[in-house]
């Protein structure tokens, strides 16, 4: 199998004060991948040298067998990319947008136009190809971000929060276009703060592939699996009791397990049962919930 995005003993130091600490893993072609991690745990950091902005202070990150300090543009031809802040000009229209990025790519014409009329229309903003950005709403803007990352026929895609401050309809059109990519056989490497939007979108869905979810504190890559792998390694089964103002947690192998428990509590006052969930399994596992 190809391998997409691969690290290896990566380790990046700033005023001798660790960032990332010895972190490897591997992204295949084709894979679904979320990377999660509270605040300062390192991600951005992975994210700026994956994308070889910054350079790794040890260790080895290769992007389709490119090495991203020795062959960063070939490295960089490989990689589309959605950041969380909009970064598309508000001042040109749709279409001038499209059409810079693709002369800054070098894409020939006539093929330019053919591809930013297909992506256009691919994320339905084809008849608004004329309006100032400034015009769009945030979900427009965030399409045409998709857009414009997709223009050079990338083989990855890094999607950097791609649904903050969005609202739910907004958010839900995103992941399907997101998940149709990933179908087609687009690389994905989601980062985000939203445990639902990974829990829907590394999930198994028609006849594709569970996507792996990495968790990072730290620095350190702390966890890795498929939603259900990791749910099978910390616990199905969720026991829930109400100690003052807080929930107490307690994760049983399986569903039927919690709830054995809780039927031999001869006070069940603040208890409950349920499946736990990514968002529980994060908590656990780095003591805290996401800012």
């Amino acid at each position: 199998m190809t391998v997409a995005v691969h690290l290896e003993n990566v380790h990046k130091t700033y005023n001798n004060i660790p960032v990332v600490n010895d972190l490897s893993f591997t992204i295949n072609a084709g894979e679904m991948f979320g990377l999660l991690g509270p605040n300062g745990a390192g991600k951005s950091t992975t994210i700026r040298m994956l994308t070889t902005l910054t350079k790794p202070t040890q260790g080895q990150i290769e992007i389709f067998g490119y090495n991203v300090v020795s062959q960063p543009i070939l490295a960089k031809q490989c990689l589309g990319v959605v950041l969380q802040a909009i970064s598309v000009d508000g001042d040109l229209t749709v279409w001038e947008n499209m059409e810079l990025h693709g002369r800054l790519h070098h894409i020939g014409n006539p093929q330019r136009q053919r591809l930013i009329d297909q992506w256009l229309e691919y994320v339905e903003l084809a008849t608004r190809r004329n309006s100032l950005v400034k015009t769009l709403s945030g979900g427009m803007k965030r399409r045409l971000q998709i857009a414009r990352a997709l223009l050079h026929q990338p083989q990855i895609l890094f999607l950097d929060e791609p649904t903050v401050g969005l609202d739910p309809q907004t958010r839900r059109r995103l992941w399907e276009i997101i998940r149709d990519l990933n179908k087609q056989g687009m690389t994905m490497l989601l980062t985000t703060h939203y445990m639902d939007e990974v829990e829907y979108l590394c999930d198994a869905f028609g006849a594709g592939k569970p996507g792996r979810i990495g968790i990072m504190d730290n620095g350190k890559l702390i966890s890795l699996g498929t939603l259900q792998e990791l749910r099978f390694a910390h616990g199905e089964g969720l026991v829930m009791k109400q100690v003052g103002e807080r929930w107490e947690y307690v994760f049983f192998p399986t569903l039927e397990d919690a709830n054995l428990y809780l039927n031999q509590q001869q006070d069940k006052t603040g208890m409950m049962v349920r499946p736990s969930n990514l968002e529980d399994i994060f908590v656990e596992l780095t003591g805290r919930k996401l800012d």
